[in-house]
C-alpha cells in the first residue's frame, strides 16, 4: 500500500512574495508533499514563475500544476519550461496536464474550444511530445495535432526518464488515455457529462460506485503497469468542511447537488464520496485511511493548506 501524499494550493489570487514564502514554508513544515497551482487566465500568477519561486524558498516540498491547460501552450515549448523548472528545483517537479474545460477562457482569447474527444486526443499527443522532448537525443512525431521533426529538447529534466505526469478526468476516454500514459491519475468527478442529446447530469460520478467504475477503466487500460500508478482524489463536490456535525452538513451538500443536477443525491452518497471532505479531524483522518484501503487512493489534494493541516500532520508519509 502506497504511503499518503498530500497536495495543497500555494496561495489564491495574486499573492505577494512575502505571503507566498510564508505559505510555502508553512506547508513544508506541516508535511505537505506537493504545492500546486492551477492554470487559468484569471486573477492568478502564471504557474512556471510562481512554482520556481516556491522551489527557491523551500527545501523538500515538491511543486506542480493542477493542471496545465494543454491548449494554451505548444508542448515542445512547455517541455523546455518544465525541464528548466525540474533542474532548478533539484528534481522536485510534478507535471499536471489536462485537456482544458473552461470554455469562457477559450472564448475570451480566441482559442477554439473543440469537442471533448478532440481535446483528449490532443492531450494524449501533447504528453507524447513532452516525453519525446525529455528523452535522450532528437525525436520526431507525426500526429493529428502536432508534428515534430528531429527536435532535441533542452535542457533535460533532472528526474529520469521524466518528472511524474499527472492526468485527471471523469470520463472513460481520458481515463483510458491516462491509464496508458500517466504516472498519477486524478479521479475527477463530473457532475455533467456529454451525451448524444447534449449535456446531462451525472452525479453518479461523485459516488463510491462511480469511483470504482473509473478505477476499473484505468485498470483495463493500464494492464500490468496499474500497480505503478498513483491514484489521486480531491474535493470537487464542494469546499472542505471541518465539523463535528458531519451528517447535517452532508445532507445540505446532497440537497445542493440534487438541486444542481436534478438527480437525487443522498447524505450517505456525500459521506462515502472520495470527493466530499466533510467531518471532524478524526473523522476525515479515518476517511482517508478508508479511501486508501477501499480504492487505493493515496494522493489527496486538499486545497487550502490550513483547514486539514492536522490530518496532514498525522498521515503524511504513513
Amino acid at each position: 500500500m502506497r504511503p499518503f501524499r498530500f497536495l495543497g494550493h500555494v496561495a489564491p489570487g495574486v499573492a505577494g512574495t512575502r505571503e507566498l514564502t510564508e505559505t510555502s514554508r508553512r506547508a513544508e513544515a506541516i508535511g505537505y508533499d506537493v504545492l500546486v497551482l492551477p492554470d487559468h487566465l484569471i486573477e492568478q500568477h502564471a504557474p512556471i514563475p510562481l512554482l520556481t519561486m516556491v522551489a527557491a524558498v523551500t527545501e523538500r516540498v515538491r511543486v506542480g500544476t493542477f493542471v496545465f491547460n494543454v491548449d494554451l501552450r505548444h508542448p515542445a515549448v512547455l517541455a523546455q519550461d518544465l525541464a528548466s523548472l525540474d533542474v532548478l528545483s533539484g528534481g522536485r517537479l510534478e507535471i499536471g496536464i489536462g485537456a482544458g474545460w473552461n470554455r469562457a477562457e477559450y472564448d475570451a482569447v480566441g482559442v477554439r474550444f473543440d469537442p471533448a474527444g478532440t481535446r483528449v486526443e490532443r492531450l494524449g499527443e501533447a504528453i507524447a511530445v513532452l516525453k519525446g522532448c525529455f528523452g535522450e537525443g532528437p525525436f520526431s512525431f507525426d500526429g493529428t495535432h502536432y508534428t515534430i521533426a528531429g527536435h532535441d529538447g533542452f535542457p533535460k529534466p533532472t528526474q529520469r526518464p521524466h518528472p511524474p505526469i499527472f492526468v485527471g478526468g471523469g470520463g472513460r476516454k481520458i481515463l483510458t488515455m491516462a491509464g496508458q500514459q500517466a504516472d498519477i491519475i486524478g479521479l475527477a468527478p463530473r457532475l455533467m457529462r456529454t451525451a448524444k442529446d447534449g449535456t446531462v447530469p451525472d452525479p453518479h460520478s461523485i459516488t463510491a460506485a462511480g469511483t470504482e467504475e473509473k478505477i476499473a477503466w484505468i485498470k483495463a487500460a493500464a494492464g500490468d503497469r496499474f500497480d505503478q500508478i498513483e491514484l489521486n482524489a480531491y474535493p470537487t463536490a464542494g469546499p472542505v468542511i471541518v465539523t463535528n456535525q458531519a451528517r447535517p452538513a452532508a445532507k445540505e451538500r446532497a440537497e445542493q447537488l440534487s438541486k444542481r443536477t436534478g438527480v437525487e443525491v443522498t447524505a450517505d452518497d456525500v459521506l462515502e464520496s472520495p470527493h466530499a471532505f466533510i467531518g471532524s479531524i478524526d473523522g476525515l483522518t479515518q476517511k482517508f485511511i478508508e479511501m486508501r484501503e477501499r480504492f487505493g487512493i493515496s494522493s489527496i489534494m486538499v486545497g487550502e493548506i490550513d483547514p486539514l493541516a492536522p490530518v496532514v500532520e498525522r498521515l503524511a508519509g504513513t
